[in-house]
């Protein structure tokens, strides 16, 4: 009887995804991050994380038409910008709406002066592989490209009340060798528009 028991409560734990984060329910802290090449830029080359040659990475899943991606496009220039040669930024438009396309990209891009790179996956695999279900979601990578946090780059929508800044705690550890001290949050925004397959 007791093995029995033992054996049915072995397959419940076995069924449940050994993947999952908390709020993630495709990767978790510690996992390798999912890899991308040959993504067209607004800048006309095409990006790879094997190109990001930082001891940090910040792969961002953004978009285009999000009024909130819209929201923190001035909080990811001022991040690429505190943390310029130390860690890369990688804004990835998973979204295949007109208005997520490269040629709109290229127009906000340029409006803004963005200084990070920004980049179009039209097949939706990056997102997907990242377990991506909102614009903007943040994941920071380590040297050795594990995933040491992911979720939202601040705690409030409204950057004057803004009290914790999670992504940039997150690099602060990560350049130190250290683990963050949160490592995961709930990614606020705009549900990203995937296509059923």
């Amino acid at each position: 009887m007791y093995r029995i028991a033992a054996a049915a409560m072995l397959a419940v734990l076995v069924a449940i995804p050994a993947t999952a984060g908390e709020f993630n329910k495709k990767v978790k802290i510690g996992d390798t991050a999912p890899t991308f090449s040959s993504l067209p830029g607004v800048d006309g080359k095409e990006h790879s994380l094997a190109d990001c040659k930082t001891d940090a990475v910040v792969v961002v899943i953004t978009c285009n038409h999000c009024p909130m991606a819209i929201a923190y496009e001035d909080r990811i220039i001022a991040l690429a910008k505190k943390y310029e040669g130390k860690a890369s930024i990688v804004a990835i438009n998973v979204n295949n709406l007109e208005a997520d396309k490269l040629p709109k990209m290229k127009e906000r891009a340029s409006e803004k002066g963005f200084n990070f790179s920004y980049c179009h996956d039209e097949s939706q695999k990056i997102g997907r592989s990242f377990g991506a279900s909102v614009t903007p979601e943040f994941f920071v990578l380590n040297k050795e490209r594990k995933i040491v946090y992911m979720g939202a780059l601040d705690d409030n929508a409204d950057e004057k009340k803004v009290s914790e800044k999670h992504v940039e705690a997150a690099l602060d550890a990560t350049l130190k060798g250290e683990m963050p001290a949160k490592t995961e949050t709930k990614a606020r925004g705009c549900g990203v528009r995937y296509e059923s397959k």
